[in-house]
């Protein structure tokens, strides 16, 4: 899947390498488990849109809403890989390096990511070498262990096997 984003300098693109689950109110990793706020209610619906945030005051992350209308749950892109060749591999490895290289921040939360500019997803289309003709890993999700093990050990971590633009190396 690629990600594209129209930002002051141009168009960025960039494949989606890396990516996290998170499911619901009962998900103690998700922002969701604090229910319908201000900051999570682009969680709660409807899919396809951009639930955009930022952490310790200072990184941008991204995610794709993936469930039904007042459902919470969403899809956050961990790491990509930049697809004009002119930024090093790991611009877009972890979720705000990959938001730094797209130019991706708090403008985007909500936009309909299935429309077009400013920030839109794009299926690579037929011929062309996508995720689903590679490898995929999958691991425990990262930075979570405030949930317990439980949560924080579950295989929601998805990626690109062995790709040099992952944030972090999948456990054998």
């Amino acid at each position: 899947m690629r990600i594209h984003c129209a930002a002051a300098g141009g168009v960025r693109a960039a494949t989606i390498v890396e990516t996290e689950a998170y499911l619901g109110r009962e998900d103690r990793a998700s922002h969701a488990r604090a229910g319908l706020t201000p900051r999570t209610r682009r969680m709660f619906g409807p899919p396809g849109h951009a639930y955009v945030y930022l952490v310790y005051g200072m990184h941008w992350c991204f995610n794709v809403v993936t469930e039904t209308d007042g459902t919470p749950g969403a899809v956050l892109v961990r790491a990509v890989a930049p697809e004009d060749g002119a930024a090093a591999t790991r611009a877009g490895a972890g979720p705000a390096l990959a938001c730094r290289f797209l130019g991706i921040d708090g403008a985007h939360d909500g936009v309909d990511l299935t429309v077009g500019p400013p920030l839109w997803l794009e299926d690579p289309g037929a011929g062309a070498r996508g995720a689903a003709d590679l490898p995929v890993a999958r691991g425990p999700r990262v930075g979570v262990a405030y949930a317990g093990e439980a949560w924080a050990s579950l295989p929601y971590r998805f990626g690109i096997a062995g790709h040099p633009a992952l944030s972090r190396a999948f456990p054998t």
